[in-house]
């Protein structure tokens, strides 16, 4: 599901791809939690080659959001991150799941 529409200021959409096995939530949710940053929702799935994996986060978009960004690109389990603006928040609405 795409949307179109873009994200309020106060929000980012933050999409990794990461070795799809146990303990990498873990290991990214740890990452935001030891700098007091807020995982507002979280999507993750398979990729279709295989071992990968693909997470959207959705946090929000606070000063330090960058410096975050370049710890999570450490993360040994973490391959690609990137911002994704062009993402609405409604992906995370559950209460629009039919």
């Amino acid at each position: 599901m795409r949307e179109t529409s873009t994200i309020p200021a106060s929000k980012q959409i933050i999409e990794l791809i990461v070795n799809d096995h146990p303990g990498v939530m873990v290991h990214v949710a740890g990452l935001f939690a030891r700098r007091t940053f807020n995982l507002e929702g979280v999507l993750c799935g398979p990729l279709a080659s295989g071992g990968r994996s693909r997470m959207l986060l959705l946090v929000g978009a606070q000063a330090r959001l960058d410096q975050v960004i370049h710890q999570l690109e450490k993360l040994q389990d973490v391959l690609e991150v990137r911002k994704r603006p062009d993402l609405a928040p409604t992906l995370f609405d559950l209460s629009r799941a039919a």
